[in-house]
C-alpha cells in the first residue's frame, strides 16, 4: 500500500549493537525500578489512602487514580513520535524520572483531608502520569534499538521483567510499613513519597549509566506526521490485537493490585499481610522467567501468553475460596497467580519488540507510545473498576486514617474484585491476543 511504500522509502536508524552485553542488560533492566516503584506504590497504595485517610468516596477516589493516567495514556503517541523525529532517548528518561520522583513525594503529602486532599492527591498523580510518560515511552522502545537479534531482545526484556519483580517486592512490602512507621495517616504516607522517590531516582540513574555509549535511535529527516504513522500502525497484522490485549491485561493487573490492601485487611483480617500478599504475586517474576522464556521459544510468544493468561486466571479464581483458607495457602495462590503474570508481562513485552524490529513499524517511538498509552491507561481503569465494585457492594469509606468494619456484601465485592473481574479480563486479553495471531497468519 501507498502507505507502507513511503515509510519504507525512509532511511533506516543508526545500526544496533550486535548484541546484548551483561552490562548493557543490567542497566537496562535497573530501569524497571522506575516501572514497579511507578506501578505498585499508586496501584497499592493510592486507593486505601483515599478511602481510609482521606475519607473520599470509593468510586470518586477511583475516578481521581483514572484520569491522570488517561492523560498519561493521551500523551504517549505525542511523546513518541518527537522521540522518533528528534531523537532524545537520554533526555526524555532523564527528565521523565527526575520528574515522577519529584511528584511522588508531593503525590502522599496532602495538605487536609476530604476534597482538599483528594485535589491535592490528584495533583500530584497527574504530574507523576506526565513525566512517566517520558520515561516509560523511550525506555519500552530502547530493547529493538538496543540489539538486533530476537533472542537479544528477549533477554533484555527478561531482566525487565525481573527487576520489575525486583521493585515491586522492596516497595510493595515497603510501602505499608512505613506507613505504620510514620504513624499512619499522611505523614506515614509521606514517608511512602519519599521512599518511591528515591527508588525512581536510583532506576533512572541505573538505565543511563547502563546504556551509555550504545546507540539509542538517530534523528530521521522530516516525514509522515503522527497521523499518518498512526495508519500504519492500525494496519500492521497483529499490532492493534496486541494494543488490545494490553488493555485488558493491565484491567485485571491494576485491579488485583488495588484490591490487596482491602482483601489483607478485611478477608484475612490482617492490614501486615499486605507486603506478603505482594511478595508472594511478584516473586514468581524472579523464578518463571526462564521457564517462560523456554516455552515461548518453543510454542511461540502469543501461545505462551494464552498459557500464562490461563495460569493466572486460575489463580484469582481460587481466590474467591481464602476466607476459609490458612495464609499459606492463599498466598500459595497468590504466588501461583503471580507466576501466571510474569508470563503474561514477558510474551507482551517480547510481541511489542518483534513489531518495533520489524520492517512495518520503522518509528519505534510511536509503537512504543502506543504500547504505553494502551498500558497506562488498563493500569488505570482497573482501580477505576475495583473503586466501582467497592461502592457498589456498599463499602463504607473512613476519614480516620483507619478502615473501618465492613459488611458481608462488602467483602463480597472485596471478593469479586481481586478474584473473577481480574481472571476475566486475563482471559479476555488471551482472546483477543489469538484473533491477532490469525489475522497475521
Amino acid at each position: 500500500m501507498a502507505v507502507e511504500s513511503e515509510l519504507a522509502a525512509r532511511p533506516a536508524t543508526a545500526p544496533r549493537a550486535p548484541g546484548a552485553s551483561r552490562g548493557l542488560r543490567a542497566g537496562y533492566a535497573s530501569g524497571a525500578l522506575v516501572t514497579g516503584a511507578f506501578s505498585t506504590l499508586p496501584g497499592l497504595l493510592l486507593l486505601p489512602y483515599l478511602t481510609d485517610t482521606l475519607g473520599v468516596g470509593a468510586a470518586l477516589a477511583g475516578t481521581v487514580i483514572l484520569v491522570p493516567k488517561v492523560w498519561n495514556a493521551l500523551l504517549g503517541p505525542l511523546v513518541g513520535h518527537a522521540g522518533d523525529r528528534r531523537p532524545r532517548r537520554r533526555t526524555h528518561l532523564l527528565a521523565g524520572g527526575v520528574g515522577v520522583a519529584a511528584a511522588f513525594a508531593l503525590m502522599f503529602s496532602a495538605p487536609g483531608p476530604a476534597s482538599a486532599g483528594a485535589w491535592w492527591a490528584a495533583a500530584g498523580f497527574f504530574l507523576a502520569a506526565t513525566a512517566y510518560a517520558f520515561f516509560q515511552v523511550p525506555y519500552n522502545a530502547l530493547p529493538a534499538e538496543l540489539a538486533d537479534r530476537p533472542a537479544d531482545r528477549v533477554s533484555l526484556v527478561g531482566g525487565r521483567v525481573a527487576v520489575i519483580a525486583v521493585s515491586a517486592l522492596l516497595t510493595g512490602a515497603a510501602g505499608p510499613a512505613l506507613v505504620d512507621a510514620g504513624g499512619g495517616g499522611v505523614p506515614g504516607h509521606r514517608l511512602v513519597g519519599l521512599f518511591g522517590a528515591l527508588c525512581v531516582l536510583a532506576g533512572t540513574a541505573g538505565v543511563l549509566i547502563g546504556i551509555k555509549g550504545a546507540r539509542t535511535g538517530a534523528a530521521t529527516p522530516a516525514g509522515p506526521g503522527l497521523r499518518h504513522q498512526l495508519a500504519v500502525a492500525r494496519r500492521v497484522a497483529g499490532f492493534p490485537a496486541l494494543l488490545s490485549g494490553i488493555v485488558v491485561q493491565s484491567v485485571a493487573t491494576g485491579g488485583l493490585t488495588a484490591g490487596a490492601p482491602y482483601f489483607s485487611e478485611h478477608i484475612l483480617g490482617d492490614k501486615n499481610a499486605t507486603g506478603l500478599l505482594v511478595a508472594a504475586f511478584v516473586a514468581p517474576n524472579l523464578l518463571t522467567v526462564r521457564a517462560w522464556t523456554r516455552l515461548g521459544t518453543r510454542v511461540g510468544h502469543r501461545a505462551g501468553y494464552r498459557w500464562a493468561c490461563a495460569v493466572f486466571a486460575t489463580g484469582c479464581l481460587l481466590l474467591l475460596a481464602a476466607p476459609v483458607l490458612p495464609l499459606p495457602l492463599v498466598l500459595l495462590l497468590m504466588a501461583l497467580a503471580g507466576a501466571g503474570h510474569a508470563g503474561q508481562l514477558l510474551f507482551l513485552y517480547a510481541l511489542l519488540q518483534e513489531c518495533i524490529a520489524g520492517e512495518e513499524l520503522r518509528g519505534a517511538g510511536v509503537s512504543s507510545g502506543l504500547f504505553t498509552t494502551c498500558e497506562t491507561l488498563g493500569l488505570a481503569v482497573g482501580p477505576f473498576v475495583y473503586g466501582l465494585i467497592l461502592a457498589l457492594f456498599g463499602y463504607v469509606s473512613s476519614g480516620t486514617g483507619h478502615a473501618v468494619a465492613q459488611s458481608a456484601t462488602a467483602h463480597a465485592g472485596i471478593l469479586v474484585g481481586i478474584g473473577p473481574v481480574p481472571a476475566v479480563a486475563a482471559l479476555v486479553a488471551a482472546a483477543v491476543l489469538n484473533r491477532g495471531r490469525r489475522a497475521r497468519d
